[in-house]
């Protein structure tokens, strides 16, 4: 079976976590055992997030312009690309630690976007660190950053523009078919605008659930699963809060779920579904194994109707 993973950037830095690299390396061992016990019997894609990661760097960076006033802050498509590289490092390493017998492969992937997309006039893709929202209200006067609520916390939000097309995927089908467990279009892939023949980075972040749906319609998935903190429930966070095990895309439709974190997770797992070409899921990584026998997690398939567990 053809499987694509959307890895959350929160799986890999939890929610509140300090933003180290060793934090990052911890989370990642665990999720490299997670995905290891199903990488011999499946073939795997895995599409990691990089909120977290991007914002640290651009905080970085802001910090270093304000000492060096003539070094300007690298554009947030270069800082994507970076991410891409650490994240893919770290994935890469831990997963032949657990088995030397996985081949696996970093891709540096480049995603096509619309400049005139209406993402950008009005920012909802979260990255870098949780403020409170007094911290948010704070930086928002001193500069052009623009903060919303995410959860109990507050967190930059920048554009998120729909994912139009894949570069790199003649070479993604490449390494699929040579036997690798193949990790692609990390933190929804470096954004680029195609005008004629010549491509430039955007000053963007993709949600990389919707580049992580395009790539398992590109590749013809079996299966499409978003692994974040854990299934779609109704009423989340409320007392009569109620987990989905079995869900439709007419039926998620019933439901108004956050821009800025569910939303665009079901939006992409209904999309999937919708294109004929399987199923999906979203629910825990650390029930990887359970969510693919339909034992953890929510499925998402066609039909009426939600069965909870």
């Amino acid at each position: 079976m053809r499987i694509v993973l959307a890895l959350g950037g929160n799986a890999l830095l939890a929610r509140g976590e300090a933003l180290t690299a060793e934090n990052q390396r911890s989370n990642i061992k665990k999720a490299a055992q997670s995905i290891s016990k199903i990488a011999k019997k499946h073939e795997v894609i895995i599409v990691h997030g990089n909120g977290p990661q991007v914002g640290l760097l651009m905080e970085q960076n802001a910090i270093y312009h304000s000492h060096s006033p003539e070094t300007t802050p690298y554009p947030m498509d270069v800082l994507g690309s970076q991410t891409c590289g650490m994240v893919g490092y770290m994935l890469q390493q831990e997963l032949r630690n657990i088995d030397r017998s996985l081949n696996v492969a970093t891709l540096l992937t480049q995603t096509v976007v619309s400049k005139d997309d209406p993402a950008f006039s009005d920012p909802t893709k979260f990255v870098g660190p949780v403020y409170s929202q007094q911290q948010a209200a704070e930086l928002s006067e001193n500069s052009d950053k623009q903060f919303k609520a995410d959860g109990e916390y507050y967190r930059r939000v920048v554009p998120s523009p729909q994912p139009k097309d894949i570069i790199e995927l003649e070479q993604i089908q490449t390494l699929l078919g040579a036997g690798n467990l193949v990790i692609a279009c990390g933190g929804g892939g470096v954004p680029v605008a195609l005008e004629g023949e010549q491509l430039s980075g955007v000053e963007c972040v993709i949600d990389k659930d919707l580049t992580a749906e395009l790539l398992a319609e590109k590749v013809d998935a079996d299966l499409f699963i978003i692994l974040t903190d854990g299934s779609i429930y109704r009423n989340f966070g409320k007392a009569d809060q109620t987990e989905m095990k079995v869900a439709t895309p007419a039926g998620l439709a019933e439901f108004d779920f956050p821009a800025g974190s569910m939303g665009p997770k079901v939006e992409a797992v209904c999309k999937f579904v919708e294109t004929g070409r399987g199923h999906s899921a979203i629910g825990s990584l650390f029930d990887l194994d359970k969510i693919i026998n339909n034992e953890a997690g929510t499925l998402i398939k066609p039909g009426t109707g939600i069965i909870y567990y």
